[in-house]
């Protein structure tokens, strides 16, 4: 099987995360995480703000590795570099992407997200509210 290695920016703005509507291909209007494919001899973090410049013609600052996803669509296997980010500056331009919206803890799933998206859900929560995350018996 073919595998995938792509980078995903989770852009955090105070207790908000930035998600894109995806607007072509098979996943058509389902949400993900702006990023993706690294290119040969790039480090994910290159990648990462490569992609962000082209999709969203904006920077961010790489702040930590959150968790990397190895996930099997049917056609492929993806392994997806998942890193919590920060706006550097406040313009974002949807470039690839037909939506876009901040959301919250509790708005996490009020979009459908690409499966291997879905996967982050619970650790971002936990990022976006380590009080509740602690109050509810997990570790972060």
């Amino acid at each position: 099987m073919k595998t995938i290695e792509v980078v995903a920016a989770i852009i955090r703005k105070g207790d908000k995360i930035f998600a894109t509507q995806r607007g072509y291909g098979d996943f058509k209007d389902w949400w993900e995480f702006p990023g993706g494919k690294m290119e040969p001899g790039e480090t994910p973090e290159q990648a990462l703000v490569r992609e962000i410049k082209e999709e969203l013609s904006t920077e961010v600052s790489v702040d930590k590795l959150l968790y990397t996803i190895d996930y099997d669509y049917p056609q492929f296997h993806l392994t997806m570099h998942c890193y919590i980010c920060s706006l550097l500056t406040e313009a974002l331009h949807l470039n690839e992407h037909e939506a876009a919206r901040w959301l919250s803890a509790d708005a996490l799933h009020s979009v459908r997200w690409l499966p291997a998206d879905e996967v982050l859900l619970p650790m971002i929560a936990d990022e976006l509210d380590p009080v509740a995350a602690i109050g509810n018996g997990q570790d972060r």
